[in-house]
């Protein structure tokens, strides 16, 4: 029997509210908690906490110096519509896409790194 339960996935960022937008408007989310440091939006299963933290550096994807810490992969129905709606918002498509058909790759806007892919179902 589970103890627990994900509750909340938190990201590090330098504009808390921001971010807080972004995955809001992605994922038709709601803004419930904000302040100076600290957003959290709150989605259909798990809410998403968007942290201040001075001098932060995005993560780097597929190597570098900074590497991801984690990422998103998130169901969609289609691919094109999902991507459009994702750049829209302010998503970065990533250059290294290894099976683009299946999955595709992008980066917040505080540079951390999601999947959208039709291969979960929605």
């Amino acid at each position: 029997m589970a103890v627990a339960r994900l509750a909340m996935m938190s990201l590090d960022c330098a504009d808390p509210a921001a971010l807080a937008r972004f995955w809001a408007d992605l994922l038709d989310g709601t803004t419930i908690a904000v302040t100076d440091d600290v957003t959290v939006v709150q989605t259909g299963a798990v809410w998403i906490g968007t942290i201040r933290v001075p001098d932060y550096t995005p993560p780097t994807w597929p190597g570098g110096v900074t590497p991801k810490h984690m990422h998103f992969d998130l169901a969609v129905r289609d691919l094109d519509e999902a991507e459009a709606e994702a750049l829209r918002l302010g998503a970065r498509k990533a250059d290294h896409q290894p099976r683009p058909e299946e999955w595709r790759i992008f980066f917040d806007p505080a540079g951390h790194p999601f999947c959208l892919t039709a291969n979960i179902p929605f």
